[in-house]
């Protein structure tokens, strides 16, 4: 390895992430054509119904039976950043919030004390394929904010700054930023408890596109932070003089200008980068708290209370086919888009 790199592996499912993230999810389904209840208009037969994460056919059910997805299930301790790069996605959760989202758009949800939501995927064109891609990531809480109120938000595509810097070849490399902030602009305001709040903790989010032979570096910011790259689509990309092929994380040094020089191909990075929390971690299931007491506490809690019930009459539900993207949030806001 060089000074630059730390480290190169192969991705898996989920993908190894470093202190303050958790874990990250990358979903790619091509969900056929959907029926009039807004799921797959093929055969469902020979799918373990309920676990279905087999790629068959092109797409998996995950826990959905009707609608693929994941219905109503708990979080508490952290908070989920679902960045869309592709297809729709349903919201619901058990403060009474509601909303369609995707193509670009990225959900910030703070988990915090505890909240139920539903993550399903409505096939709405019923004459084309339904392709879906988006990521899921996991961004821890300090002690502090485990307990913090729930809270959910979005940014919608539209206003997620991107930058782009031309290479001396004139080829372009495009990033939008999620959080953080890349060659002077700033990612949208994360919500009030999140990690992503303290400019100082320096957290990053980024969707890297680069063209054939661009060329990119990347800022040196932080010897304390951890930074990795995940090529997840490309050719191949050489980085301080080392080839990396596609579907590798590559671990960076955080102080240190990183240029990018892509291959031959189009290629897409997530890039992923914070000062670590430094805390213990302790994780069963949706749960992650510092102890294994506070996880004993958040299941027993969450028998009793359910987390504020389930307002919504089943835990798969979807919206309506035509409903568009949108957010309606539990104090009567509503965004459409």
């Amino acid at each position: 390895m060089t000074s630059k790199i730390v480290k190169i592996q192969k991705l898996g499912f989920p993908w190894e992430t470093e202190d303050p993230f958790l874990i990250t999810v990358h979903h790619k389904d091509a969900y056929p054509p959907g029926n009039d209840e807004q799921g797959p208009n093929v055969s469902l037969e020979g799918r373990n119904l309920g676990q279905d994460f087999t790629l068959r056919d092109g797409f998996r059910m995950y826990h959905g039976t009707t609608v693929p997805g994941f219905p109503a299930h708990p979080h508490r301790g952290f908070e989920t950043v679902t960045v869309t790069l592709e297809g729709l996605i349903d919201h619901f959760d058990s403060y009474g919030s509601a909303g369609r989202f995707g193509n670009g758009d990225v959900q910030w949800m703070t988990a915090g004390k505890g909240c139920q939501h539903t993550e399903m995927f409505p096939l709405v064109n019923q004459n084309k394929g339904n392709p879906l891609e988006f990521f899921q990531i996991w961004l821890n809480l300090p002690a502090k904010n485990k307990f913090a109120e729930p809270e959910y938000k979005m940014l919608w595509a539209e206003d997620i700054p991107e930058v782009q810097s031309a290479s001396a070849n004139g080829q372009t490399t495009t990033v939008r930023v999620i959080a953080g902030n890349m060659m002077g602009k700033s990612g949208l305001e994360p919500n009030s408890a999140s990690r992503a709040n303290d400019k100082n903790n320096h957290v990053g989010i980024y969707v890297i596109r680069m063209e054939p032979e661009a060329v990119f570096t990347l800022p040196s910011v932080s010897a304390t932070m951890t930074r990795n790259l995940y090529y997840y689509q490309g050719d191949r990309l050489n980085i301080d003089g080392t080839v990396i092929e596609k579907y590798n994380r590559v671990k960076l040094a955080g102080n240190e200008e990183i240029t990018i020089t892509n291959g031959p191909s189009e290629s897409y990075m997530l890039l992923l980068e914070g000062e670590p929390i430094q805390e213990p971690v302790v994780s069963y299931g949706p749960f992650v708290m510092n102890t294994e007491q506070e996880i004993r506490d958040a299941h027993t809690e969450y028998q009793k209370t359910q987390f504020g019930g389930w307002p919504w009459g089943r835990p798969d539900p979807v919206n309506k086919r035509d409903s568009g993207r949108f957010a309606h949030h539990a104090d009567g806001r509503v965004e459409k888009r």
